[in-house]
């Protein structure tokens, strides 16, 4: 089984909207390259990649160029040529080093106000958050930073249009500045700190919420309670150190009960909504509401009359400390930047590194993010090629970041017009920060029903918004985007135009940035043989020829799954 194999679409050359002046035949060749390429790169021999003895690994001195293209494609939200050849001449754990120092240039909340989103007539609306993401993702230089906080938004979630009340683009920026800030600290400061952010309260519904009511039968909410054990923290099932799973159920509707009783009586710390600052603000507890009972859960009792605040210090400690913990959250990492069926050598090895930092910190995520990044399984690009199980979808906004990156894309007017692209019918099945519900846009453990995939046990979050029309639709979309741009946000292929005329140095200079080599010979063939259907001497024939190129690279099967 290959996930390559998995990745099929069916359309027509008709299926781009006439009003985009894309080449002749450009979702035909993408039709047939997904159809009949989805074979892959590497031969496949079947298993999961089994790291080499000696720790595997790459040397700068033996760094290729795919070697750097493949780890940016794991650490960041895209790479240009000039970044690649950085990384190559660098090294990967100084590169790393240089982006863990790496300063956010500005957070998504100051965005919003520099640029006069804090106005009374956005106090209703969500002006401003579809910008504010994408040039973050985009433009910003701590690219690792933008990589991971996506990857902790993936299953830590929040999506705006499930936040209530008002300035809600705010509410989401002071929450994704948690996310952000945090990426590379650690994972207990970060439990907190969600634990007490406005956007968390109002999304899984404890802002406000009230103790027990023996008068009128009402309980505490139970919402944040139930997903922070089940989804940000340790799962429904006890894990093995290695993240494989036991029978032993982790927690019981009591201990969902218990811990409820925690979060009780928090609250916005200001009534004045006529600025959106009070959703920045950590919240505070109002004694009045707060449940001073006993609250016991996970074998653990706070006891009665303590305060709200240290009964959520004492709750959090209590959760941290769980064995599922280090595995749980190493895991889901693991999926979302390298592989989404890890080894349970794998999964033990990153788990190892989040229980314990060497230092004996637990939960440090700078020691957890470069564990998964340098770890053999990752770096091993020979195994993981001819491996049958190894590697992931890419999701949809990766793969426009990584186009958007690779050629240049800004925005001057500071518009960055790609808005909302969730819908799955017209552009990617997915938009940052607007996942439709607590679950995200797909599950880490979900599997195609009747695949292959399925048949050989495997797992493949990515393909849950993934099918022919959703694949036709990012097709389709990402035709207008390598043609025209949004907006004032358009690519520029300077560097390609200089070698439009030799569709093999064309061909194969963006199979490196955009896929790190890992077109297969077929594919790169189709591909060439498209391209080189436009002559150069043809009006704008260079640039056809050149988004030809950077499209049917887009579309491949080999590229949607990066290895």
């Amino acid at each position: 089984m290959d996930l390559q194999a998995e990745v099929h679409v069916e359309a027509e050359a008709g299926d781009s909207p006439p009003s985009r002046t894309a080449p002749a035949g450009f979702v035909a060749a993408a039709a047939a390259i997904l159809t009949a390429c989805g074979g892959g790169g590497g031969g496949s021999t079947g298993g999961v990649v089994t790291p080499p003895a000696t720790g595997g690994g790459q040397t700068q001195q033996s760094l290729t160029a795919a070697d750097a293209s493949r780890f940016l494609g794991q650490a960041s939200m895209g790479a240009n040529r000039a970044e690649i050849d950085r990384v190559r001449g660098q090294g990967l754990a100084a590169w790393l080093d240089e982006q863990f120092a790496m300063s956010r240039q500005i957070g998504h909340w100051d965005w919003l106000v520099a640029n006069g989103f804090n106005v009374p007539a956005n106090q209703n609306n969500t002006a401003g958050f579809d910008a504010m993401m994408w040039r973050q993702l985009i433009a910003s230089p701590d690219t690792l930073r933008q990589r991971v906080g996506m990857a902790l938004l993936n299953f830590l979630v929040v999506g705006i249009d499930g936040v209530t009340g008002s300035w809600r683009q705010f509410t989401m920026a002071a929450y994704m500045d948690i996310l952000w800030d945090n990426a590379f600290g650690n994972f207990r400061t970060l439990l907190e700190r969600i634990s007490t952010n406005a956007a968390m309260g109002l999304y899984l519904t404890f802002l406000g919420n009230r103790k027990a009511n023996p008068a009128t039968g009402a309980v505490p909410d139970e919402n944040y309670a139930r997903e922070l054990m089940q989804l940000f923290t340790i799962g429904l099932l006890r894990l093995n150190p290695d993240g494989t799973a036991q029978t032993q159920e982790t927690y019981t509707q009591d201990d969902v009960s218990g811990l409820a009783r925690v979060f009780t009586g928090w609250t916005l710390d200001s009534t004045d909504n006529t600025t959106p600052d009070r959703y920045r603000r950590p919240m505070i507890n109002n004694p009045a509401n707060h449940e001073t009972g006993a609250k016991t859960f996970l074998g653990t009792t706070i006891p009665a009359g303590t305060s709200g605040p240290e009964s959520l210090r004492l709750a959090l400690d209590a959760i941290f400390a769980h064995p599922n913990v280090p595995p749980f959250v190493s895991k889901q990492l693991i999926q979302r930047l390298v592989t989404s069926n890890p080894s349970p050598a794998y999964v033990g090895r990153i788990a190892a590194v989040f229980a314990n930092n060497g230092s004996g910190v637990r939960g440090d995520l700078r020691a957890v993010i470069r564990a998964i990044l340098l770890d053999p399984e990752a770096r091993d690009s020979a195994t993981a090629q001819a491996s049958q199980s190894f590697g992931r979808l890419r999701e949809p906004v990766m793969r426009l970041t990584g186009w958007a990156r690779a050629y240049g894309i800004n925005s001057p007017a500071n518009t960055w017009a790609f808005g909302d692209t969730s819908s799955s019918s017209t552009r990617l099945a997915q938009s940052p920060g607007r996942s439709p519900s607590v679950f995200n846009f797909f599950r880490p453990g979900y599997t195609p029903p009747n695949s292959a995939i399925g048949s050989a046990g495997l797992v493949a979050p990515e393909f849950q918004i993934t099918n022919e029309p959703s694949v036709v639709a990012y097709i389709n979309y990402m035709i207008a985007l390598v043609t025209n741009g949004a907006g004032d946000a358009v690519p520029d292929y300077s560097p390609l135009l200089a070698i439009a005329d030799n569709s093999a140095a064309l061909v194969d200079e963006v199979n490196l940035v955009l896929a790190a080599g890992q077109l297969s010979a077929a594919t790169v063939a189709a591909i060439r043989s498209a391209v080189d259907s436009t002559a150069t001497t043809a009006t704008n024939g260079p640039l056809l020829r050149v988004r030809t190129a950077v499209l049917l690279t887009l579309a491949a099967p080999e590229y949607l799954t990066l290895k």
